[in-house]
């Protein structure tokens, strides 16, 4: 299994901490455990979502610029990572617009780096307003999979610098650290759930490669810099487990059930005095008409048309979801298919196995085939599961 197979740093770190050879049979003495499968086909797809990440092959812009009288903090352009760095990436902003000396201050967008920014602001003692055209469960957070992975296309591999490593690291501990603190809530808004990596071929021998002209190299940083906020993965022998590919590793990751999760920060943040106010800005001379000194522009993919900023390139990011089964708590990566047991709706996603998939592609429009297509993945990983002593149907 290829690192760019799998998704962002989880894979990585995985596939690094994993040296043994998965064995072909059963170790002697080796007990099968079993797990509710999922009920994967087309009919129990309740929607497709198709969302746009905002992508900048030097990574996210988190500068300050002046436009007239206002001080602008930039905090946008975090790729597939959005969510996974959101409190370290808006700890930075937000310790950039209290320097100003202000304490009264505007936040634009209310996503997943609009919504820290402001409750970080608050906590440090500030007055905030977020202007948003969208909120949640309309914004294009909303449509991000879920899960913990802090360089999923976070910049290109030649842009990452060692300055920009160092706050890369910075801001994914600052947000692991901020994830353990939600752990335990009521809706678990966050929570681990075991994570299996499958194939049908041994993880250690040579796979053909899909190389094309238009292949991005995007940054894998996790394993290099955060090895130890990921479990070591470990190999199950064929037969102790209940999937069909013969070959399975077993790891952990952090899930967010992002529409509980959303809940609880917009309930945090109204709570304790901040206000909304729904408004489109169409142009940096619209930031005039909002009465606050400072900004934060936490305006994800739209700062491409809002800033004309050119820098920000779309990356397509489709969606499958399926009616959630309860029972069902741990995810799999088989075949480029990705499932996530979120509760709001189980994730399907055909994550591809060239890493341009996507990339600088703006559409929205949800295609009914890739789904169908990725969820008869998710049915093929339990295939034979009923002649599998190990499995539970």
């Amino acid at each position: 299994m290829r690192r760019r197979d799998v998704l962002g740093g989880l894979g990585a770190v995985a596939a690094a901490g994993c040296t043994g050879r998965v064995k072909q049979a059963s170790t002697p003495g080796t007990r099968a455990f079993t797990l509710p499968p999922v009920r994967a086909s087309a009919d129990r797809i309740m929607k497709i979502t198709v969302c746009s990440r905002p992508f900048r092959a030097q990574g996210p812009r988190l500068d300050v610029e002046q436009m007239g009288s206002q001080t602008i903090v930039h905090n946008y352009g975090h790729g597939g990572s959005g969510w996974s760095l959101s409190w370290g990436s808006s700890s930075i902003a937000v310790g950039n617009a209290l320097a100003t000396g202000q304490r009264r201050i505007g936040v634009i967008g209310c996503g997943a780096l609009g919504l820290t920014s402001a409750i970080l602001l608050q906590r440090a003692g500030a007055t905030v307003t977020i202007y948003a055209k969208e909120l949640p469960p309309e914004t294009r957070s909303t449509f991000a999979t879920g899960s913990f992975t802090p360089d999923s296309r976070i910049c290109l591999a030649d842009e990452a610098t060692p300055a920009f490593k160092e706050r890369w690291e910075q801001m994914a501990r600052t947000a692991f650290k901020a994830y353990t603190n939600l752990l335990g809530l009521p809706g678990n808004p966050v929570e681990w759930v075991d994570t299996y990596f499958l194939s049908d071929a041994p993880f250690d021998q040579p796979q053909k490669r899909t190389e094309t002209a238009n292949t991005i190299q995007f940054a894998q940083l996790a394993s290099e810099l955060i090895p130890d906020l990921f479990t070591r993965a470990e190999d199950l022998p064929a037969g102790s487990h209940p999937f069909a590919p013969p070959y399975a590793r077993r790891t952990s990751q952090l899930m967010f059930n992002l529409t509980a999760y959303q809940h609880l920060l917009l309930e945090d943040f109204l709570v304790h005095g901040g206000k909304l106010e729904v408004t489109e800005l169409h142009t940096p001379a619209d930031f005039e008409r909002l009465d606050h000194k400072v900004l934060i522009n936490a305006t994800g993919y739209g700062a491409r048309a809002l800033l004309g900023d050119k820098s920000v390139v779309p990356v397509r990011g489709q969606l499958a979801r399926l009616i959630p089964q309860p029972e069902v708590q741990y995810s799999f990566l088989y075949d480029n298919v990705y499932f996530l047991p979120r509760r709001d709706g189980f994730v399907v996603q055909e994550i591809g196995a060239d890493e341009a998939k996507g990339y600088n592609d703006d559409s929205t429009a949800p295609d009914r085939a890739e789904a169908e297509r990725a969820v008869a993945t998710v049915a093929k990983a339990y295939d034979g599961m009923a002649r599998n002593p190990a499995g539970t149907v």
